[in-house]
């Protein structure tokens, strides 16, 4: 079982960035492929950045060159950078973890993206 525990939502203006963290509860941190969804109101959730474990990286095509994921495996963290946010940003993001056998969900925190 890891539990997952994000921070760092919040308000932010158009154009503005935000960093979203991810405490990872977990002794082998390091096995665990990251990743960061999101869901607006009314939307289905999306994958919006993927880290595995080998260090191969995607992103959704809307946050491209905008997001950036990475991870600290000595304090068991993951982020996600979001810099010249839009409105459409807005959602509440979820940390998510797996190994080849089971994912783990945070709880989510809100991101919204307004003047």
């Amino acid at each position: 079982q890891v539990r997952l525990v994000e921070s760092g939502g919040g308000l932010v203006q158009p154009g503005g960035s935000l960093r979203l963290s991810c405490a990872a509860s977990t002794n082998d941190f390091t096995k665990y492929n990251m990743a960061w969804f999101r869901q607006a109101p009314g939307k289905k959730r999306e994958l919006v950045a993927r880290l595995e474990t080998g260090g191969l990286t995607n992103y959704a095509d809307s946050v491209k060159g905008r997001f950036t994921i990475s991870r600290d495996n000595a304090k068991s963290m993951v982020y996600l950078q979001m810099n010249t946010v839009k409105p459409d940003d807005t959602a509440v993001y979820s940390c998510y973890v797996d190994d080849d056998k089971w994912g783990y969900w945070g709880q989510g925190t809100q991101v919204t993206v307004s003047s």
